[in-house]
């Protein structure tokens, strides 16, 4: 499993030109499944997730998560995350779930998630066209795959 985590001032998630969700300063969680991701895989990625010190503390030192700053977190599933570039200039996606496998993952990470907050995620709809306004903050990324734990 691959997530892109971007720590933002606000984001908003469109279908269809209307508002889906939204969410004010926290994180911007993007999520590729594979079929070899496990629950064990989704525990550690919400649990690492949710306590990235990448936040600033009172000094401006990135020293908070956003458990520590009460931030909001919207979930958004990307299959894209594991397109491989290998060869010639199409991406290929073979790599990533198909839904019948996917969205039970993607479903238990979103929940996972919300235990690991103590609340509520927003999130968008897996297979949907989304568009996705954010303001990305610092800016800082980080992406995680659990197959590669550095």
């Amino acid at each position: 499993m691959r997530i892109v985590i971007q720590r933002v001032l606000q984001a908003m998630l469109e279908i269809d030109g209307k508002v889906y969700s939204q969410i004010a300063n926290g994180l911007l969680v993007l999520v590729g499944v594979e079929d070899t991701d496990t629950a064990e895989d989704i525990e550690w990625l919400c649990g690492k997730a949710v306590r990235m010190r990448i936040f600033n503390d009172p000094q401006g030192v990135m020293n908070e998560s956003v458990l520590d700053r009460s931030g909001e977190v919207m979930v958004v599933s990307q299959f894209t995350l594991h397109a491989s570039t290998k060869k010639g200039n199409r991406p290929s996606y073979s790599k990533a779930s198909k839904p019948d496998t996917a969205i039970p993952l993607y479903e238990q990470f979103v929940l996972q998630m919300e235990k690991e907050l103590g609340r509520q995620v927003a999130t968008g709809v897996f297979g949907a066209d989304m568009k996705i306004t954010l303001s990305n903050d610092g800016p800082v990324t980080v992406v995680m795959d659990s197959k590669n734990r550095e």
